[in-house]
């Protein structure tokens, strides 16, 4: 078998395969053969019928590449169509017979390896143990197959099991072309264990990847993977066992005679113990660090024990676990989600990661598609810690508990600043001294950036090439010099503090809850709530003219817009819709992501929330809604002032609190227009590199413009400046971000990858409710609308909007709901700020509440106490 690495062999020894060969032997077969290579590691002897094989046997069987087609067009939950042909496919590779020169080959080389030996018939696929997909149990494995009639057939049903309903699923969930994976075969002498299990190099629930997790159980490692018994569990850090559990093993899946498994007693005096020694559980997880340095990350291992003696039967690459974002030294760090902070927790392409750090004030680091802030510093000096966890705990109450968690725990924490990190430690804002309720303050830094934008626009129309990256470089300074200015810091604090000190003040002096909530209610000059607002004032603009509706309610595309005057009322139903994405049309949903398609790009998006308007409101709706808040606002002010000149000291208590509600007025609308002056940016700049791909496209450069999103803000300036472009490297960037968009973001991560998710300390909520974060005041009853996607809203009156996060791209829903429940979000948070100016019932930071609410449930939602009841 010397000709082993000729991928035009059907057959090749484990022992001359590597990683390079994963498209001839399959993801675990190449992990085996380099298994194989690593110094101390034992690997079962065997080898591999390759994928040509494979692809010999596929050609007989010409009806697949049809069924094929039909899978790739299913749904991953049409279970039933799934069924029916992945069977038929199973049954056509199954019945083929393998061709006759295929067959000598694999007798022969079992011949070699001897031919009445047992052995294990195991499938290797080309898309499975790669490090952003395991397909882990997806295909079919084999044990204790003698003769070499039944391995032959067992090859067959390798083959066959690329088409298991739970393979198939998992392509199509993972975006996967059937036709792009093709099947191996490993046939490997088998291991009679006395002991077996699995052995993760970092803990698969925390993420640590200092703490290593041993299972294991008697005989072999299929009754401890198809749960027929409770494995020991041992966790081992820093070569010390430092927790152990052993369970009572009454079942063991052992060997039978002639071939085959099956299930049998343990001995009663060997149940309760443990199936293996602290001493070899240390020896085991020292192999595994090995291996795991071989392959450079944390790995899912499977072993067997044999007299006293390690074998290793498999590795994979853990894919769950979230990626560590990489440090310039070896201390401990912790970082905070930014897209927890930003309402954004969904992947990034490396185009708008590298955009966001090129603008953003503080310094960031990537894993996982997401980024990260350093807060170590913040946590190690007691001169800032203090107000970070305050500043933290208004903002996300899990995070805060995250951090105290940690802080919690000896030693983690330095004493001193992290050395060497480049980097640098977190700082806390700060704007200065609070300002007056001055009102042309606010007018004065929208008119700063108004003009600096203006110039932006103008200064940017003429700049192609190299020369845009140089310009952009320097666009993104002024960028960070308007965020940064301390009149802008010190107004967005005004309005905070102000609505912090009022929900203090007045609960402590009165007894009311979330007094802000109210106080705030259509508070002037918030450009986000004035934008779902508008879009009520386009519907009334829609509604007289059923033609118009009709024509939308078949919109499929986006160029509707071209098409909408040729119906009656079109022309004036246009005019309206592009004069709000004139000044709107830069938002989305993701818009902190450059890459994200813009309301402006992709208009379609507005139309299920416009139509939804146009059947849940009356004309004249928008200015209605803001007066009668502004109304309520009033009376409740002149109500708590009141009542606050009858208390002791009511005089004084009565003039500081009338001072604060002057103050939350006047500048907790601003607290919204940074972000839009923001997006206003991102999209003058998106739009010139978009024109500059598209010169790369016309240059045959780049296959297609959205090529360059794969690409960092340096990466696509060198592409311009050399014409050339690594299109490998697109590729595998497209490939982690599909992997990338798979994950969960943690709140709290910590060098060593744990994630740390935080609690609710709370005793106060009734049995079964969902906690989170009071941030609207008031209690609603209503239908649960579960939205992960702002495009296939579908509202009616009453309904209680359930999702992920929300960024000021969803505003335009908030108008047609009662209430509002997110997983993710704080009491500044853009959702909490518009909930309370619309004065809707809110609950955020309510973890899985997306999959613990069904769509359609009746629920109650407490915003003023933070919890929320599922009521049917």
């Amino acid at each position: 078998m010397d000709e082993g690495r000729d991928d035009r062999v059907p057959l090749v020894d484990l022992r001359e395969v590597d990683e390079t060969q994963v498209p001839v032997v399959g993801g675990k077969a190449a992990h085996l053969g380099a298994l194989a290579r690593v110094d101390g590691i034992r690997v079962p002897a065997g080898f591999c019928v390759t994928t040509t094989a494979f692809r010999q046997v596929m050609v007989q069987v010409p009806e697949v590449d049809d069924r094929l087609g039909q899978l790739s067009r299913l749904s991953p939950d049409d279970a039933e169509a799934i069924r029916t042909l992945s069977a038929a496919i199973r049954r056509s590779i199954e019945e083929t017979a393998i061709p006759g020169d295929l067959a000598a080959a694999i007798t022969g080389a079992l011949a070699r390896f001897g031919e009445r030996a047992a052995y294990a018939v195991r499938s290797s696929a080309t898309a499975e143990d790669t490090p952003t997909a395991s397909f882990a149990g997806q295909q079919d494995t084999y044990l204790n197959v003698v003769g070499s009639a039944a391995i032959l057939r067992h090859v067959s049903r390798c083959w066959a099991s690329l088409f298991t309903e739970r393979a198939v699923v998992y392509r199509l969930r993972n975006g996967v072309d059937h036709r792009t994976v093709q099947m191996a075969v490993v046939v490997q002498k088998m291991v009679f264990p006395d002991a077996a299990g699995i052995l993760f190099t970092a803990d698969p629930v925390t993420g640590n990847r200092k703490v290593a997790t041993v299972d294991a159980s008697f005989g072999l490692g299929e009754a401890l993977v198809s749960g027929l018994v409770n494995p020991d569990v041992f966790r081992v850090r820093d070569g010390e066992v430092v927790a152990g559990s052993v369970a009572v093993k009454q079942r063991a899946v052992a060997a039978v005679p002639g071939g085959g498994t099956r299930e049998v007693a343990i001995e009663a005096q060997r149940r309760d113990q443990p199936a293996l020694t602290r001493e070899q559980v240390l020896r085991l997880v020292r192999l595994g660090r090995r291996i795991e340095a071989h392959f450079g990350r944390p790995q899912d291992i499977e072993w067997c024990l044999v007299d006293d003696d390690f074998q290793i039967v498999q590795s994979r690459p853990i894919t769950t676990l979230f990626p560590v974002p990489a440090a310039d030294d070896q201390d401990n760090h912790v970082y905070l989600s930014v897209g927890h902070q930003q309402m954004m927790t969904d992947a990034m392409r490396p185009l708008g990661l590298s955009v966001w750090q090129l603008t953003a004030i503080a310094q960031m680091r990537e894993a996982g598609g997401r980024l990260f802030v350093d807060a170590t510093g913040l946590l190690a000096s007691p001169a800032s810690r203090t107000g970070f966890l305050e500043m933290v705990g208004k903002s996300d109450p899990l995070t805060k508990d995250a951090l105290e968690t940690l802080l919690d725990r000896p030693g983690f924490i330095p004493t001193t600043l992290p050395s060497g990190d480049g980097a640098g430690p977190a700082r806390l804002p700060s704007g200065g001294a609070s300002v007056e309720a001055d009102p042309a303050i606010v007018p004065e830094l929208i008119a700063r950036s108004e003009a600096s934008i203006a110039t932006l626009r103008r200064d940017i129309a003429t700049v192609t090439g190299t020369a845009l990256f140089d310009f952009l470089l320097e666009a993104f300074q002024e960028h960070k010099r308007v965020l940064a200015d301390p009149l802008n810091m010190r107004a967005i604090m005004a309005g905070m503090e102000a609505t912090w000190w009022l929900n203090d003040r007045l609960h402590e002096w009165l007894g009311e809850k979330n007094a802000a909530d109210t106080l705030t209610l259509s508070a002037p000059g918030n450009i986000t709530s004035e934008m779902g607002l508008a879009l009520l004032d386009v519907a009334d603009v829609i509604r007289p003219h059923p033609e118009v509706v009709a024509f939308l309610q078949g919109v499929a595309d986006d160029d509707f817009l071209d098409e909408l005057p040729k119906v009656a009322g079109g022309a004036d139903a246009r005019a309206a819709i592009e004069a709000y994405l004139d000044r709107y049309g830069m938002r989305c949903v993701g818009e902190i992501d450059i890459t994200r398609p813009r309301w402006s790009e992709r208009p379609s998006t507005l139309v299920p929330v416009l139509l939804d308007n146009v059947k849940l409101f009356e004309p004249g709706a928008a200015r209605r809604r803001f007066e009668q808040g502004r109304q309520e606002a009033q009376r409740k002010a002149q109500e708590v002032v009141t009542r606050l000149r009858a208390l002791p000291d009511g005089e004084q208590k009565a003039a500081e609190t009338e001072r604060m509600i002057d103050r939350v007025r006047t500048f907790i609308g601003y607290r919204e227009y940074p972000k839009y002056d923001i997006i206003s940016r991102y999209f003058i700049y998106k739009q010139a590199l978009l024109a500059e791909a598209e010169r790369l496209v016309r240059a045959g450069v780049l296959t297609a413009t959205e090529d360059a999103f794969y690409l960092t803000f340096g990466e696509f300036h060198e592409v311009v400046r050399s014409q050339r472009v690594d299109v490998e490297l697109i590729r595998r960037r497209r490939d982690a971000f599909r992997a990338d968009q798979a994950l969960t973001p943690p709140r709290v991560l910590t060098s060593d990858g744990e994630m740390i998710t935080g609690s609710y300390r709370r005793d106060d909520v009734p049995a079964g409710a969902l906690v989170g974060v009071p941030v609207s005041a008031g209690t609603v009853d209503g239908r649960a609308r579960v939205i992960l996607d702002m495009a296939e809203a579908d509202l009616e009156a009453g309904d209680i909007l359930v999702t992920t996060h929300t960024d000021p791209s969803w505003t335009p829903l908030f108008v047609g709901i009662a209430g509002l429940v997110t997983e993710v979000g704080g009491l500044m948070t853009h959702g909490a700020v518009i909930a309370r100016e619309y004065g809707l019932p809110a609950v955020v930071s309510v973890l899985d509440a997306t999959r613990l609410i069904k769509d359609g449930q009746r629920i109650r939602v407490h915003g003023s106490d933070g919890y929320v009841e599922i009521l049917s």
